[in-house]
């Protein structure tokens, strides 16, 4: 008779944790997970999947627009965000279902309910209140939106859970962030046919990125129409008696607009997870401390995704699930790699990188060359769309190593995807020198960028 009830209880049915308890199940592990909400995580249900998909459709109105340029007579169109919202949950409901059946295929136990920590091999599943132990545990429970608690009226505003399900469109939108979620939803509604103000306390959006990729985003989303206010926050959000809502800024600005969506960061969803009771370490953010192994400070609790606070992307997640595998059941200790991670902004247009932005490599490296072209792609010479590419590479002088590449324009998510792979093998600027192009593609500027537009040495451009 076994000691315990399980090899792995996973408590999380998101991609981290899914993936973590099928390939257990697969090596013939006894495995249980459970998700309170649906399987599939914030990426699949409310996340970057429906995202995607609503940028997507917020597209077409540019798609319409720029159609004539080409000898096309496009007719009457008109948009229903029912009609969306009833596609986009079709599509998630097929993808919860593959997650399912993978767990069942393989022979995972899954349980639709919270699951808390009563100890450190004891898990109580709350929807019956049963107990259950397990040998190994992993915590895969995600992150969830910061509901800005401290601002007066935040009651009244949404996150991005409920913007992928709001009852109607709403006419106008105050955004509150600068980061990824907050620009891409801008870009979401204003397609759509919203009126868009984004407010963000940062003197520019991004905070986090290339400075070209910020301003060159920044610029492209005020000509197309979207208002943004930056060194500015919300200090208060009302009703109005006509029933729309009313935002009071620290500028000044008193904004009446119809939703007011807060994207101001994820916090680690650790909240009433019993981590105190299985004495699991965590910081001030109530992310779980993990080493290098994802393993906590508990011996045989493990904690993967955004539940660390580590890197919050999905792919990041799966990573960490499978070097989960290959420490904890096939003796082989793997720590997740999480150097030279790609990444996409799906604004409009678009950002993708890989790698150091200027500012960082200018803070690790003596002397930089930085290659940097801006072009107005060629679909736009017939559309007449004025929207611009920039294109940069950021090369350690010494080893001429490229140590950073960026995009903004259409499909660069796509380039940065195999940006990631050059940059990870550790390709030089002669590499891409000598690369042959692919003509006409933008993708081409990227390798015939063959000298610097400037450098910079111990910090300062020379």
């Amino acid at each position: 008779m076994t000691a315990y009830d399980y090899d792995l209880f996973v408590i999380g049915g998101g991609s981290g944790g899914v993936r973590a308890g099928r390939v257990a199940a697969s090596l013939g592990k006894r495995v249980a997970i459970a998700e309170e909400f649906r399987f599939g995580g914030t990426c699949v249900i409310r996340g970057c999947v429906p995202k995607k998909l609503y940028v997507y459709a917020s597209q077409f109105s540019e798609h319409f627009e720029d159609a004539a340029g080409f000898g096309w007579t496009v007719g009457e169109s008109k948009f229903d965000w029912k009609a969306l919202v009833a596609a986009k949950e079709r599509e998630v409901t097929r993808l919860e279902g593959l997650y399912r059946r993978g767990l069942e295929n393989n022979g995972a136990e899954m349980i639709d309910s919270r699951a808390e920590l009563v100890d450190t091999h004891t898990i109580r599943i709350v929807k019956t209140g049963k107990t259950v132990t397990a040998d190994k545990i992993v915590i895969a429970t995600g992150g969830t939106p910061n509901p800005h608690a401290a601002l007066p009226g935040h009651e009244l505003c949404i996150s991005s859970n409920e913007a992928f399900d709001l009852p109607e469109l709403p006419r106008s939108i105050l955004i509150a962030g600068g980061g990824y979620i907050a620009v891409e939803f801008a870009n979401i509604f204003h397609g759509l046919g919203v009126e868009v103000t984004l407010i963000y306390r940062g003197k520019e959006i991004l905070s986090r990125f290339d400075h070209d990729m910020r301003q060159g985003l920044h610029k492209a989303m005020t000509e197309k129409g979207i208002r943004i206010l930056l060194t500015d926050v919300i200090e208060e959000v009302t009703k109005t008696p006509a029933g729309g809502l009313q935002a009071r800024t620290m500028c000044g600005e008193t904004l009446n607009v119809d939703t007011v969506m807060l994207a101001l960061g994820r916090d680690p969803n650790t909240k009433g997870l019993g981590l105190e009771a299985a004495g699991i370490g965590m910081d001030e953010r109530g992310a779980i401390l993990v080493d290098a192994y994802s393993r906590t400070n508990i011996e045989n609790i493990y904690a993967l995704g955004d539940v660390t606070d580590r890197v919050q992307l999905t792919p990041v997640a799966i990573h960490e699930a499978m070097c989960f595998i290959e420490t904890a059941f096939k003796g082989k200790p793997t720590s997740p790699d999480h150097d030279l991670i790609a990444t996409a902004v799906f604004s409009q247009p678009e950002i993708g990188t890989v790698g150091l932005s200027e500012e960082e490599a200018a803070r690790k490296y003596a002397e930089l060359e930085v290659y940097r072209a801006e072009f107005r792609p060629m679909k736009a010479t017939l559309s007449g769309r004025t929207e611009r590419m920039i294109m940069k590479l950021v090369v350690d002088a010494e080893s001429r190593k490229v140590v950073g590449a960026h995009i903004l324009g259409h499909d660069a998510g796509e380039m940065a995807q195999l940006l990631g792979i050059s940059l990870k093998a550790g390709v030089t600027k002669d590499d891409f020198d000598r690369t042959m192009a692919v003509h006409p593609t933008a993708a081409e500027e990227l390798v015939t960028m063959y000298n610097p537009t400037y450098r910079i040495r111990n910090g300062e451009r020379v």
